[in-house]
């Protein structure tokens, strides 16, 4: 298994704008992690960007999270990427050591 980081750059106003689209943000991710794609996500502090960790073999769940996401959808998100990350310590790494 791989992992994936997408990372959204987002909107100034993103925390004035977050509680209109936050119920079906939520939805989105909640139903990502029961498929296995979403281990964990979040805003960082100062609110200027978040991180999602998908794992798969590919990063196609990652992408296809950023495409539907309302807050990518209704600009809440300026640009957002995917990355691979190569996992080397910890339980579920991507490669051991």
């Amino acid at each position: 298994m791989k992992h994936f980081l997408l990372t959204y750059h987002l909107a100034p106003d993103y925390l004035e704008r977050r509680p209109t689209f936050r119920a079906e943000h939520l939805a989105l991710a909640q139903e990502a992690v029961a498929r296995g794609e979403l281990l964990l996500g979040g805003a960082l502090d100062p609110a200027d960007r978040a991180v999602l960790l998908f794992a798969g073999e590919d990063s196609i769940a990652a992408e296809r999270f950023a495409a539907s996401d309302p807050y990518v959808i209704e600009g809440l998100v300026e640009r957002w990427e995917v990355r691979a990350w190569t996992t080397v310590v910890g339980a579920g790494a991507s490669v051991s050591l």
